[in-house]
């Protein structure tokens, strides 16, 4: 046995390739240095759902345009409870309202679905009025657009489009498993979205983007990076941003945000004094690591420059969860549909460390 399935292998794919100890990741026979600033988010989700759906047009923009429309009309059901909710869980109720289904046309729904529903719950938690989709543009500039009221700059569209392609897939990640048990069942790709929603939200997983900010607005200045870390250290805290499950080195994922925030920095007055103080705290905090915990490989991972990519676009902390879903429902469809058409139904063993049934007197 392996305490949370640590190094073992479940399931054989296609998909995407982690290898902690280089640091390198591969999507579908593509370093994430190819595609990253490089490719639309539509492009990927084309990639990973080659093969696994008979119908699928050359070019999804124009089919996941639709998409969007199509599934706007389930926000008519926000309501006073759902804004309640944190945007992930709203977003999450919203999706299961979409009906289940194992085609082309019920995948595109689920990937239109954190796209629509986010930025949706935000206004209409700020009291906002709704933006409808709009099918003619490309899916970034468009999430942008409901999220803001207004259309985004080129290069803040091809800043999201790094960010969700370099989170579309990530190997046997815990929402990811999650979603291919549930597609073990035949459940339908609704459900196994849901389920690597529920997955993504726990702060061990996709929770974590939010927190940066918190620590980066709690350090201040770059002068005072060095003693705040060392206080919350030895308060027994986690430095929001630095290690990862896999990664024995620095998370490839990391420099390819990093590039995209300094290039969407281009331009700005403001941008680049924000990117040069979380340089100044990154740096800080790798020295105090390597001081503290020279056996343990803890290096930067995408969380730390997923927040400040998100924070510049002007989506809040509260939803930077929401947003990785955007990116991340592309490789779950994919990883459900995969384990459709070639895996089992997973029911792993259990070990009995009970009690034995006691005998009668």
């Amino acid at each position: 046995m392996s305490d949370g399935l640590e190094g073992v292998i479940a399931a054989n794919t296609v998909l995407s390739d982690v290898d902690g100890l280089a640091g390198c990741l591969v999507i579908r026979g593509y370093s994430l240095d190819d595609l990253a600033g490089r490719t639309r988010f539509e492009d990927v989700a084309h990639l990973l759902f080659d093969g696994f759906f008979d119908d699928m047009p050359s070019d999804l923009t124009a089919a996941l345009g639709a998409a969007r429309v199509a599934v706007f009309a389930e926000t008519a059901a926000i309501d006073a409870g759902l804004l309640k909710l944190t945007p992930v869980e709203a977003m999450r109720a919203l999706t299961a309202r979409l009906a289940d289904g194992d085609g082309l046309d019920t995948a595109l729904k689920l990937l239109a679905a954190p796209a629509v529903f986010i930025p949706a719950v935000v206004r209409a938690q700020a009291g906002q009025s709704l933006v409808p989709p709009d099918a003619s543009l490309r899916h970034s500039a468009d999430i942008l657009r409901m999220l803001r009221g207004r259309l985004a700059s080129a290069a803040e569209a091809e800043a999201l489009d790094a960010y969700l392609v370099t989170v579309s897939d990530h190997g046997l990640n815990a929402s990811t498993f999650a979603a291919r048990v549930v597609a073990s069942t035949q459940a339908g790709l609704t459900s196994a979205v849901l389920a690597g929603i529920s997955a993504l939200k726990g702060p061990l997983h996709g929770g974590a983007p939010g927190p940066v900010i918190d620590m980066l607005d709690g350090i201040g200045r770059p002068e005072n990076a060095r003693a705040w870390l060392e206080a919350a250290l030895d308060r027994g805290e986690r430095l929001m941003g630095f290690g990862h499950r896999v990664y024995r080195v620095r998370d490839p994922r990391a420099d390819v945000l990093k590039a995209a925030v300094r290039r969407m920095s281009e331009g700005s007055s403001v941008l680049p004094g924000r990117v040069a103080f979380a340089e100044a705290v990154e740096k800080a905090a790798l020295a105090i690591l390597r001081d503290r915990k020279p056996d343990r490989p803890l290096d930067i991972n995408v969380e730390f420059y997923t927040a400040l990519l998100l924070e510049a676009l002007a989506f809040p902390p509260s939803t930077f969860t929401g947003v990785f879903a955007m990116g991340r429902v592309a490789g779950w469809i994919a990883h459900a549909r995969e384990q459709l058409a070639g895996g089992r139904l997973i029911r792993p063993a259990s070990r009995y460390i009970g009690p034995q049934p006691r005998r009668a007197a």
